[in-house]
């Protein structure tokens, strides 16, 4: 009955989750057609560390207080021995980050580049005066197996949030203001979000104290060491696991402008072509999600007790997690890369950047399989690792944008992520396979299914491309409706062909939407589980 409680929460999270990056990734669309590419840069030059803050404030701090939490299940839990230590250590932990950002912000904004940007990361830095309340909060609803807070809260924290943003571009856009109040106005609009998350918590709070009694008047000795320790180490870990995508943008947001000024662009050149550039991100986030978010729905059958109790099951459920990655990522990264100069007149409302950005859309089908991947380690006991990864492509990322942008100019930059990306996965999978020795991924895979699927794809949208309307002469919703017919066309003819050649197991097929529908296609059924 409890494992069906996790298991039914892990759920509820995931939907959330899935939720909460499809605002996220969805709202930067307007964002730049209401205040352009250099508007867009502004803002992607602040969101990597409103980013990490989301990112602490959902996943990180709140993983280590529900450990501990868990773990102190049958001791004490008063306010004087267990809440207030853990609130404090988390205050001293966030505040020393919030005076050092706001005492270096200008330090900060010359070193990227630009020292308009000092205001808007002063205003940023606020927003880590909120997270012990909501870490403290989500972490104690998680750490009894309460899941519903941490959804809400997450939902309305991301919803509230983007509106303010799309709200203050448009005042931007239309009253003529400074574009730099851009990046000002999502620091402001993070810090509203997390108030939000706090009174929707609260509420919960309210409710769950009405049902029970979580205080004692017992009075124990408080293990500062112990919680210090697990929330700095823990915390920080569970962040990081969280944080691949963010790690790449944040390496970007510290060498990008000078690298390209150091390949010939003038200063404003490069913010825009950094703005340019990150086009890419919100594409490349909803590509990873879908190529992740259904491979990420058998996670929770995977762990170190089940993996000791019943390791063949365990093995069938990582290749089916990975395999299952492999196919919708390179499903969704070989349309993107073809449709791209039809998604970027669509979205940004011009062609520039399509080139690179099509290089950069590879980091869909690497950062699924990595994300995928890294869950699964995690869920086998190796976070340290994973961990340890991901801050080594974060390096490579940084380095190579220091080595490659002044020779390749903004092309260097996709290069740089790709390779990061690239040995991101290869560590992952790499790891998994000296845990797992008898582990067959690539095996696994149905290459002539693949290979069947994704040609009919491509060759679907290069004929359609080519008898198709002008698409820069035909109206935006015009353009719309053709590249909803392009993908929905692309994406059934990969899938369908998929099942019919037998590329997934009964399984597998049955996570996905209209799995019932879908097995109609298999020419002789499903092939079977084993």
């Amino acid at each position: 009955m409890e494992s069906n409680k996790i298991i039914k929460g892990a759920l509820i999270l995931t939907i959330a989750g899935l939720i909460s990056k499809i605002l996220s990734a969805g709202y930067r669309i307007p964002l730049q057609n209401l205040t352009g590419d250099m508007g867009f840069y502004v803002y992607q030059q602040v969101y990597p560390l409103l980013g990490i803050a989301f990112v602490f404030a959902l996943y990180g701090f709140p993983s280590a207080i529900s450990k501990i939490v868990a773990e102190k299940d049958k001791g004490n839990k008063n306010l004087r021995e267990f809440y207030f230590p853990l609130l404090a250590i988390m205050l001293l932990i966030n505040g020393t980050i919030f005076i050092f950002l706001y005492l270096n912000a200008e330090s900060i904004a010359i070193w990227i580049g630009d020292s308009n940007l000092i205001h808007a990361y002063q205003t940023a830095a606020f927003l880590f005066l909120l997270i012990p309340f909501t870490s403290m909060l989500r972490g104690f609803f998680q750490g009894n197996n309460y899941i519903q807070p941490t959804a809400y809260s997450q939902v309305g924290e991301q919803l509230f949030r983007v509106i303010i943003i799309i709200a203050s571009a448009l005042v931007v856009t239309v009253q003529g203001k400074d574009i730099y109040a851009v990046g000002q106005a999502a620091g402001v609009a993070s810090i509203i979000g997390a108030g939000i998350a706090i009174i929707i918590l609260l509420i919960f709070v309210w409710k769950f104290h009405t049902k029970q009694n979580t205080s004692s008047l017992a009075l124990a000795p408080v293990p500062w060491g112990y919680y210090a320790k697990t929330i700095l180490v823990f915390g920080l870990i569970a962040s990081l696991n969280h944080m691949i995508l963010l790690v790449i943008q944040f390496a970007d947001t510290f060498t990008l402008v000078p690298s390209l000024i150091e390949y010939g662009l003038s200063k404003l050149d490069s913010m825009e072509t950094k703005g340019v550039f990150d086009r890419g991100q919100p594409l490349i986030q909803l590509g990873t999600v879908l190529g992740s978010s259904f491979a990420l729905a058998l996670i929770p059958s995977i762990s170190q007790d089940k993996f000791q109790r019943d390791p063949k099951n365990v093995y069938k459920h990582v290749t089916s997690a990975v395999s299952l990655s492999f196919y919708l990522a390179i499903g969704a990264t070989i349309g993107l890369i073809t449709l791209f100069p039809l998604v970027n007149i669509l979205l940004f409302q011009d062609t520039s950047g399509t080139s690179t950005l099509q290089i950069l859309v590879l980091a869909i089908l690497l950062c699924s399989i990595s994300i995928t991947g890294a869950s699964i380690l995690q869920g086998l006991g190796f976070m340290k690792r994973t961990a340890f990864f991901i801050v080594a492509a974060f390096f490579v990322k940084w380095v190579s944008n220091q080595l490659l942008v002044p020779i390749f100019g903004i092309n260097g930059s996709a290069f740089a992520t790709i390779l990061s990306l690239f040995m991101l996965c290869f560590l992952v999978l790499w790891a998994l396979h000296r845990k797992l020795p008898e582990l067959k991924i690539w095996k696994k895979i149905n290459w002539k299914a693949f290979l069947i699927a994704s040609f009919s794809m491509f060759l679907y949208l290069i004929v359609l491309l080519g008898i198709g309307p002008d698409y820069e002469a035909i109206s935006r919703f015009g353009l719309f409706l053709y590249v909803l017919i392009l993908v929905f066309g692309g994406g059934m003819i990969y899938l369908i062909l998929l099942i019919r050649f037998h590329a997934f197991s009964s399984k597998e097929l049955a996570m996905l939407p209209f799995a019932s529908k879908l097995q109609a296609f298999s020419k002789e059924g499903i092939h079977n589980d084993n």
